[in-house]
């Protein structure tokens, strides 16, 4: 059931209720607001908590208005002005509201409602020549349209383009263009799809191509390319994921791009994360898969592994992208041919606390289980499995760990049935029974993970193949 809401000038009212009757200071005055609005039920996601602070409007009369809304107002003030000392003075107030859009939600949802996206756009055509001001304009943008990607119109999909092909060489600007273009796309299809009509992909491979050396760069192009392949809006039936993901690759020789790029910052571990992350969600078919491998992104891969293991972060998001090319059967004997069963355990044990590498570890394993026997000989062999039930052993509340370790075993037993005494010797059965008792939603997956190491297991029929309803 959706949660109540309520309007900021409800919210500061109350709070100036509080401070002017029962005499309480700013904190306890906002403390209590939100305390009473939580127990009745109000959802405060969109509400700025903070006291308003006193400006003088127009007629210089004094009232309290949030921060947020002040520096809106400044750029509105300023906005008819075109002198030099008005030109800087914006600049200024845009850098204030950005800074205001940085500190949450609730203050960039507060300026949308003020009408705050027109006048930020204008600012951003009156700036077009002046470098300084479309860097201002583009930051203040981004900050307003990050977590609204609805904000965004075709007015403002043009100006974005129009901008990043005037300044296609500043690294500066487009870093910036791209970051905004992100926000804007990140759960919205339609903003995705116009913005690829619009020719932003080859500008996106275009920068990286141009500036290998520059590696923000590459980590904001890298970035903004992998969300024009998600398919996360929930208000469309489908999107253009997987034909965004191969234009990419087909028309504009991604793969070929990122790991040139990749190849240019073995020491800049954020920007190698990104980069094996967009590769991850490019190997969308079996030949993208073996294109990176011949490209030298698998060796590369294997190189990190025992280069940099140490980084958590970096060996999740090598995890994700080796699972995604072993896709490909050729490619999963290549990983294995490589040496890369025993460096991905290595890595796994060395970061057996983090959640995400267990998860990433134990589903790129079992991606390489999936079909071979010959590598789940190898990856007993190397300790894979045991790591796996480790994993089942460190993180019992974490699904998505609980779920890849038991397809992991449920693959090694398909292949090789002499498997499974040796695997409930390490104390499978009782974990995977736990972790059917915690997570009752995937019972299933645990389930079918007992039947195939030969254990006793309650498996209900749903339909017996007649006519009536399913009896639960």
């Amino acid at each position: 059931m959706a949660r109540r809401r309520i309007t900021q000038e409800t919210f500061d009212a109350v709070v100036k209720e509080n401070m002017d009757d029962f005499e309480m200071d700013a904190e306890d005055a906002l403390k209590d607001a939100v305390e009473q609005f939580d127990s009745q039920g109000v959802d405060l996601t969109c509400i700025v908590k903070a006291v308003p602070v006193t400006s003088d409007d127009k007629q210089g009369d004094q009232m309290q208005v949030h921060e947020v809304l002040q520096a809106l107002d400044a750029l509105k003030n300023n906005g008819d002005i075109t002198t030099i000392t008005a030109e800087s003075e914006i600049i200024s107030d845009l850098k204030r509201f950005t800074e205001q859009c940085s500190i949450g939600f609730a203050q960039r949802h507060l300026a949308s409602t003020k009408d705050a996206y027109p006048v930020i756009l204008s600012c951003c055509k009156r700036s077009l020549e002046d470098k300084e001001g479309v860097i201002a304009s583009l930051s203040a943008l981004s900050g307003l349209t990050n977590g609204q990607p609805d904000l965004l119109n075709a007015e403002g999909q043009t100006l974005l383009i129009l901008i990043l092909n005037k300044y296609q060489e500043d690294p500066a600007v487009t870093s910036i263009g791209f970051r905004t273009i992100r926000h804007c796309c990140l759960k919205h299809e339609q903003n995705r799809q116009d913005l690829v009509k619009g020719g932003v992909l080859p500008l996106l491979t275009g920068a990286i191509s141009r500036n290998t050396e520059c590696g923000e760069l590459v980590k904001e192009a890298c970035a903004t390319l992998r969300h024009m392949t998600f398919d996360d809006d929930i208000r469309v039936a489908f999107g253009n994921a997987h034909e965004h993901a191969k234009m990419i690759v087909q028309d504009h020789n991604a793969l070929k791009i990122i790991t040139a790029a990749a190849k240019a910052h073995v020491d800049n571990f954020s920007v190698l994360s990104e980069l094996c992350a967009t590769l991850s969600r490019l190997a969308v078919r079996n030949e993208y898969c073996q294109d990176i491998c011949d490209l030298g992104g698998l060796k590369f891969m294997m190189t990190l592994l025992v280069d940099s293991y140490e980084s958590q972060e970096l060996v999740r998001q090598v995890f994700c992208a080796l699972k995604a090319i072993a896709g490909n059967d050729d490619v999963k004997d290549a990983v294995v041919n490589a040496g890369g069963v025993p460096l991905i355990v290595i890595a796994m044990n060395r970061h057996m606390g983090n959640p995400h590498v267990c998860e990433q570890g134990s589903a790129c394993l079992s991606v390489l289980a999936l079909r071979k026997p010959k590598n789940c000989t190898v990856i007993m062999e190397n300790g894979g499995t045991l790591a796996a039930v480790q994993c089942m052993r460190t993180h019992p509340d974490v699904v998505n760990v609980q779920r890849q370790a038991c397809m992991l075993l449920r693959n090694l037993v398909s292949s090789m049935e002499h498997f499974c005494p040796p695997i409930l010797a390490m104390g499978a059965q009782p974990l995977i029974a736990q972790a059917l008792q915690t997570h009752g939603d995937l019972g299933d997956v645990f389930k079918a993970a007992l039947r195939d190491l030969g254990c006793e297991v309650e498996l209900k029929e749903l339909w017996t193949g007649k006519k009536g309803s399913l009896a639960y």
